[in-house]
């Protein structure tokens, strides 16, 4: 069955911010600090599906206090980047795969399904007005933040019967402005992302609101980040905070590029989904398999796991360098940046640049 294709009502600031303070903050972005000129907002109510697509100033909200998502959770959001290309253009890290992903969060959560090719337009459109704001500087680019909430009023449980989603957008400068330093890690074994069964593989808040605790925990003893493990056996590696984590066994040619299973407790990362594609490109095997933290502590220990790193859209590869729980505490390699995390990591953003071949389609360019 086709979908009807949604109309979008342009409406433009009348007051967009001056140039010179846009380019005061492009020097020093930061993260989710500074949001663009412009949102994307789009309506679904029961019996008549999306209407009322707009682009138009970005501006807060008004809430009624009974807004059923205050009170049961129903939301999720997406995280993709848009990056300046050597030519001056603009391209989109794989956006359709986003909205894939937006989707099944969608279906998880009892939320209709917004077309994936209104999610692409969705950011196209925001990304054209706002262009801009993509920054230029090595390694910094135009974060989206796609997202879905209910918006029905009333404290009855139930999937809610309106919603509203948006594009946001806020430029992001380098993850690492001094260079790529690896984190530290504590793993948890008091508390659990997700379970069999659960929301896991879902992007929802609630999963994000649930991790802060454990994550403060990590702070407690010392920690960068906090490492999770399976719910029933608190022994098999999930994520690391939002993250995907890639473990590298042997070193060379030779090694293999492994990273958790996807167990309907991991969030399928298009990050992680890339890296797959790039490592196998790059000569190595890969696997999608299971990894204890005994097996962990013990290959870093005898060498057998050379690097370990996590992936995602903020930092794209972040290494690991040290690992510490209740009973155990060791230095992944020597501590540092492992040659086969930075040639992953140099190898993907030269393709989210511009600078190398994009023989996959991954980037998404605007007109």
């Amino acid at each position: 069955m086709t979908t009807p294709r949604i109309d979008f009502d342009l409406k433009p600031s009348a007051q967009p911010l001056p140039d010179a303070e846009r380019e005061a903050v492009l020097a020093n972005p930061g993260f989710g600090r500074h949001f663009t000129d412009h949102m994307v907002t789009i309506r679904w109510t029961e019996g008549r599906g999306w209407h009322d697509a707009r682009l138009q100033p970005y501006a807060p909200l008004q809430m009624d206090p009974a807004n059923m998502t205050l009170h049961y959770a129903q939301t999720i959001f997406e995280g993709l980047k848009a990056y300046r290309q050597p030519d001056g253009s603009v391209a989109v890290f794989r956006p359709e795969a986003n909205a894939e992903r937006f989707r099944r969060s969608a279906r998880r959560m009892a939320m209709p399904e917004l077309p994936v090719e209104t999610f692409v337009e969705a950011c196209d459109l925001l990304v054209r007005q706002d262009r801009e704001w993509v920054p230029g500087r090595p390694e910094q680019s135009l974060y989206l933040r796609p997202f879905m909430f209910a918006t029905e009023v009333g404290l009855g449980v139930k999937p809610a019967n309106e919603y509203l989603f948006m594009v946001i957008a806020s430029p992001a400068g380098a993850y690492f402005p001094s260079g790529v330093k690896p984190v530290s890690v504590w793993l948890s074994e008091e508390y659990v992302r997700a379970a069999p069964g659960g929301t896991g593989e879902a992007k929802t808040g609630g999963n994000y609101a649930a991790s802060l605790v454990a994550q403060a925990e990590a702070a407690e003893h010392g920690c960068d980040q906090v490492v999770w493990l399976d719910a029933a056996e608190r022994r098999w590696v999930e994520e690391m905070g939002g993250m995907n984590l890639y473990f590298v066994k042997g070193s060379g040619p030779d090694a293999t590029v492994a990273t958790p299973a996807l167990t309907g407790t991991l969030l399928p990362g298009v990050t992680r989904d890339s890296l797959l594609t790039i490592a196998a490109d790059l000569g190595y095997r890969t696997e999608e398999t299971r990894i204890s933290t005994d097996e962990w502590r013990e290959g870093n220990a005898d060498g057998s796991i050379t690097e370990v790193f996590a992936c995602g859209t903020a930092a794209v590869i972040t290494p690991v360098g040290s690992v510490k729980s209740a009973r155990a505490q060791w230095t992944v390699g020597d501590g540092g940046p492992g040659e086969i995390t930075m040639r992953l990591r140099e190898a993907l953003l030269a393709i989210q640049t511009g600078r190398a071949e994009d023989r996959y389609g991954w980037m998404h360019k605007l007109a």
